[in-house]
């Protein structure tokens, strides 16, 4: 072949297509079959086609961008979770050849000026957006916008908008349990604010799972900070002040239990050993603490494929109360829980330099 970029219509001709068809099947469409799309891919390599987007976009009236406001509180260790959950709304999004728009907001009011900017300029077709509120002024703005979004999450109410979720409550169901079959009864509870719908989620399955256990009732055990790893040591320094402290914290973000960890060793106490600690999210780095942090894994990557998948069928045309999914995460235990193993009498310094 010449130089010269071949058009769809061409592409089309060679095939002995119509151009819809080919345009369906090199933007992964279900109704074309899997026989079909391999043979238009392959012939579009061959002949060097390549997509013009601004062309098509005009034409079809939709850009073939999607936007993803990066959530507040993005420290180092957040934006590990925000990347996990974008290289699956990634690769669902170039499945059909369209782009992900990544922007930043400092603040509510920055978030939704940023959203509204995106929407009114015509440069996304839709958004994803994540940890909504119980009450979130953005799903708000979106539907009043008329533009197709689609959540990671759920707020107060869901009932009227594309949401994929995993089940905070049974996650921490599951973590108290968990810790009450290895011995614990005094088991505390270190969450972000509660203007979050996921701390909501969260507290509510730590308390069912309290009660249901026969464990009392302390106030002062349920910690709320700042949504980061600082927020989380800072609500464990708390905790293991208290006169009676806890043999066992459960967190609602990795990031938290991250800050957890680092109050335990500083003052001189082994996590897994002198008290346990389970994490939320089953971030990817949780491996690499120390010692390894237990977590309930929630599929990250796949999330983000099926928000994806979501956001695309809703911009098709499809009723966004259509997709509205919930599952389950999973314990992932490492080594930051177990029976509990009081040391006797002060660590000594050698022995806590060790352990840290």
């Amino acid at each position: 072949m010449s130089g010269k970029p071949v058009s769809l219509k061409v592409l089309a001709a060679h095939l002995d297509l119509t151009v819809g068809t080919v345009s369906r099947a090199l933007n992964g469409y279900a109704d074309i079959s899997p026989v079909t799309r391999e043979r238009v891919k392959r012939a579009a390599d061959e002949l060097g086609y390549r997509a013009n987007k601004t062309a098509r976009s005009l034409s079809i009236g939709t850009p073939e961008t999607i936007g993803y406001v990066l959530p507040r509180h993005s420290n180092s260790i957040a934006q590990t979770f925000v990347a996990q959950l974008l290289q699956g709304l990634g690769e669902a999004m170039s499945m059909r050849n369209w782009d992900v728009l990544v922007v930043h907001a400092d603040s509510p009011k920055d978030e939704l000026a940023q959203i509204d900017r995106l929407v009114r300029s015509g440069r996304v077709g839709g958004l994803v957006m994540s940890r909504p509120l119980k009450n979130d002024p953005r799903i708000r703005l979106l539907q009043g916008l008329k533009c197709p979004f689609v959540v990671h999450g759920r707020t107060g109410s869901s009932d009227d908008y594309a949401w994929f979720d995993v089940d905070g409550e049974d996650a921490f169901v599951t973590s108290v349990d968990h810790l009450v079959g290895l011995g614990h009864s005094r088991i505390a509870f270190v969450g972000a604010p509660l203007q979050y719908q996921f701390t909501q989620d969260r507290l509510n399955g730590y308390n069912k799972a309290v009660k249901s256990n026969g464990l009392p009732v302390d106030p002062d055990l349920i910690q709320i900070a700042d949504l980061s790893d600082d927020g989380g040591e800072i609500a464990t320094s708390m905790l293991l002040d208290l006169p009676e402290p806890p043999t066992a914290i459960v967190c609602v973000t990795d990031s938290m239990a991250i800050g957890a960890l680092a109050a335990i060793r500083a003052r001189g106490m082994r996590p897994g050993k002198d008290i346990s600690v389970i994490g939320y999210d089953g971030l990817k780095f949780g491996v690499h603490t120390n010692p390894p942090l237990t977590t309930m894994a929630q599929p990250l990557a796949h999330a983000g494929r099926r928000l994806g998948d979501m956001l695309l069928a809703i911009i098709d045309g499809d009723d966004p109360i259509k997709h509205q999914e919930l599952q389950r995460a999973q314990l992932l235990r490492r080594e930051t829980d177990g029976p509990l193993e009081r040391v006797a009498g002060p660590i000594n310094v050698s022995k806590r330099e060790e352990i840290q």
